[in-house]
Order: structure tokens, then sequence, then C-alpha cells
């Protein structure tokens, strides 16, 4: 036996690999409005780069983030796929300053409207007036778009693990919960609190992941956890303190980078059977109808009223002012954990 090791080769290289005629590694990226992406050996790093705006998504941000993860899985050099956030913290939802304030008046447009589709802002804008009648498969058929793209991480080939500071909050938890692993720093904030008002979890995936009691926990009070609890509860693998959290994560990443590729296919793939028995494609259509419909209510249409008028910012401190008096990153009222980050 001349090589010990044959299962660790490049799996591009060699005389009897299927990748043998693979390009060479191109540096022609796409210059994404909403994240960079980079190969570093054996390991595609995505990092969500509007820190300004807490990474908050736009209609781009599927579009990009699907297109990413697409050319890592057609890489046969790469082995693992990391998301990550620049600035303060991982992602803190969508964009609602724009759709809130704006009443979708046109400011959550993407690189490439569609004129006269579910995807342009005018065609929503009239299908949210109070005043008229709203289509909810018209909502459900953007919506939808934004689930699809963020599940690419889920149905990648290869492995995603998402490495998590600061906050992720309401629309990125929808991102961080189809990750196949979740690494969070101690003092950061993850839940969705607008089931408060205006928001259910689009991705459905709170009960596949946290089992029914803890994710009802969650989502009938809007409560956040902290990443140490995160970790007891089992939403995510390990918490260190924030200034560990990188290197925590590249150990991680480096022992599944280590795997064969196909080795890592073949479990996440038999791994996720499970998980998508358990009806994890239903839960996502039922829960992006409900999202639609819980913009569309009575108290909906206050909320993105008082948004209206006092600017987003304060109409989301009123959402979560007493009895909650969880606002910003001061605690998790789920055992008062204390988040370190005063």
């Amino acid at each position: 036996m001349t090589d010990a090791a044959g299962w660790r080769r490049p799996a591009h290289e060699g005389s009897d690999s299927p990748y043998r005629s693979a390009a060479p590694r191109s540096d022609d990226v796409p210059a994404y409005r909403t994240l960079t992406y980079e190969v570093d050996g054996r390991v595609a790093r995505l990092t969500f780069n509007r820190p300004e705006q807490g990474n908050s998504i736009t209609p781009d941000t599927p579009v990009e983030l699907a297109d990413a993860v697409e050319r890592a899985d057609l890489d046969p050099r790469v082995h693992v796929i990391v998301l990550s956030g620049r600035g303060k913290g991982f992602c803190g939802g969508y964009d609602l300053a724009a759709s809130a304030e704006g009443l979708l008046d046109g400011q959550m447009t993407g690189a490439t409207p569609r004129e006269g589709t579910v995807l342009d802002p005018t065609v929503q804008m009239h299908n949210h007036d109070p005043a008229g009648t709203w289509d909810p498969m018209v909502d459900y058929a953007m919506m939808s778009r934004f689930t699809r793209g963020f599940a690419s991480l889920l149905h990648a080939d290869k492995p995603t693990v998402a490495s998590i500071h600061g906050f992720c909050v309401a629309g990125g938890t929808d991102i961080a919960l189809h990750c196949d692993q979740i690494v969070i720093a101690a003092d950061a904030k993850i839940g969705y609190p607008p089931t408060r008002v205006w928001g259910v979890p689009s991705a459905g995936l709170w009960a596949h992941r946290l089992g029914d009691q803890r994710a009802k926990r969650l989502l009938l009070t809007g409560d956040t956890l902290t990443g140490r609890e995160a970790v007891e509860w089992g939403l995510a693998i390990e918490a260190p303190e924030p200034e560990d959290l990188e290197e925590r994560t590249e150990a991680l990443v480096q022992r599944i980078a280590a795997m064969p590729l196909n080795q890592l296919m073949m479990v996440k793939l038999a791994l996720n059977s499970a998980l998508l028995a358990q009806g994890v494609q239903n839960s996502q259509m039922i829960s992006t109808v409900f999202d639609g419909i819980s913009r569309h209510t009575r108290e909906g249409y206050a909320f993105q009223q008082r948004a209206a008028e006092a600017g987003f910012r304060q109409a989301v401190r009123e959402r979560d002012g007493a009895p909650y008096d969880d606002g910003g990153p001061r605690t998790s009222n789920v055992t008062n954990q204390p988040t370190d980050r005063g």
C-alpha cells in the first residue's frame, strides 16, 4: 500500500477521480450586493455584507445566497460551506424599515426588479392596501421565494455551518435554521420576536429543530434565547465565548473538511431523510401562508400604521415593551440569563 491515507486525497486529484477534468479554480466571483464569497482550501465562506443595516434581508438575499451555495456545491474542491455576517450581528431579519415605513413603495426592489410580477414592490403595495382585497397567494408567491432561497442551505449536497455572533433574530433565523450545524457566541441573541405581531416564521423549522414544547415556548411569547441557552435547548452545537467564536467554528469546519466529499454527502442525505420525513415542506408552506395572514390582520395593519407614523424602530420598541421588556440585546426571558452585552 503506497498511500496509507488515500481516502484523504482531494476529490479532484488523481487519474481515477471523476472530477479530474475540473478546471482550475477561478477568482471570477459575482459582485453580490448582500454577501461575499471566497474559498479557502476546502471551505467556502459566505459572509453577509450589509453591516450598517444589520445584514437585513432584501430581495437580493435569497437569490444571491442560493447562487453562492450552488457555486460551492458544484466546486469539487469545496467540502463544507460556512455562513457568517459582518458587523455587530449575523442577521437582524427582513429590511422591514423599508416595507413597514414605506408601505412597500419600492424601497425593497432588488437588483433585477420584475415589473408586474409578485416580485414587483408595486404589486405587493397594491395587495397590501387595507382598503382593497388581499390575495394571500400573491403574498405566498413572493414570500415562498425567500424561503426557497434560504432552503438551499439545507438541500445543498455539502454540509453548511452557521457561525452566529451578536444577533440572529426574526428572518435571520429563517436562514440559520436551514444550516446543518450552528455555532453561536454565548452572548448572542436568537429567536423570533415578530410572532408578537406582524409575523410567523416562514421557514417552519422551529418544531423540527426544538420539538413541540420548546418551539411553542418561544413562538407563543416571541421570547429569545441566549447562545448558551440555544446549546442547552439543542438548537446549536456549541456556544463559545464571543472572542473564541471564530476559533471554535474553524475547528469544527476543518474537522468536517477533512472527511471525503462523498462521505459527507451520504451522511447529510441520510440524516436529512429523517428530518424531511417529519413534514418540513408542509410546515414551510403553512407557515409562509400564515406569515402573510399575520401582516394583514387588524393588529398587523395597526403595527404597520404605527411604523409608518413613528418609525419602525419605535414600533418594535413598543412591540417588545411590557410585559416582555426584552428589546435590544439585554436579556433572555426564558431563563433570565443575561447576555453579558449590557
